[in-house]
């Protein structure tokens, strides 16, 4: 069964926003290397949703995650793509991040997360240094809430520090940035192939 990926752009612009955005031109390249290799990519852009603040999977009336939820649940991979701001993921991210929180609490018969056996790997633009620091902290929050990351799983371009060009502005894109995600794309669906087909361990009763 051919494997199905999730992509989280959380660029804080809109869709149909006149700015161009770099995080979705990184996320565009991890996607079309995904479909080279036939797997299918989903792609929300989470500021166009009403994303309640909470650590639940249903914060009420009007709120969007839980829509997106069922997406996570039912995605082998979640590829999550975030803009640097102030140093940090962004805060739509951050937003995404904490409603996962609950899949603390959501565990089968056996103690497993909701989120076992799923893959997850992250894109990260900016124009300062931070892009490790950003992927760390994405790498320890989603390896909190169940999802397993692979080898070399981060795909980053940062510009120069107090500079003015960005990632979409570039007219080639770099030969690292080309070598990242062709890293970041083979590894992910390694693991996520093998996970498929053999889910972690449950607690022992």
């Amino acid at each position: 069964m051919p494997l199905s990926a999730l992509a989280f752009n959380a660029t804080l612009k809109p869709s149909g926003s006149s700015e161009k955005s770099s995080t979705d031109r990184l996320l565009a390249l991890i996607v079309e290397a995904l479909a080279e290799q036939d797997v299918e990519t989903e792609t929300i852009r989470l500021a166009d949703h009403d994303i309640k603040p909470g650590v639940t999977s249903d914060e009420g009336k009007g709120d969007a995650w839980p829509a997106i939820r069922k997406k996570i649940l039912k995605a082998d991979i979640l590829l999550v793509g975030t803009p640097i701001w102030l140093g940090q993921p962004s805060s739509v991210c951050k937003r995404a991040l904490e409603r996962m929180d609950a899949f603390l609490d959501e565990t089968d018969d056996e103690g497993r997360m909701v989120s076992y056996g799923k893959v997850a790997a992250v894109a990260v633009v900016g124009n300062e240094d931070g892009a490790h620091h950003v992927c760390a902290e994405l790498f320890q929050a989603l390896n909190d809430v169940g999802f397993t990351i692979p080898a070399n799983a981060g795909a980053y371009w940062v510009g120069e520090a107090m500079g003015s060009t960005n990632f979409v502005d570039l007219k080639k894109v770099p030969e690292t940035v080309e070598t990242m995600v062709s890293m970041l794309v083979r590894n992910t669906i390694h693991l996520a192939s093998l996970l498929k087909d053999a889910q972690y361990p449950g607690e022992e009763k």
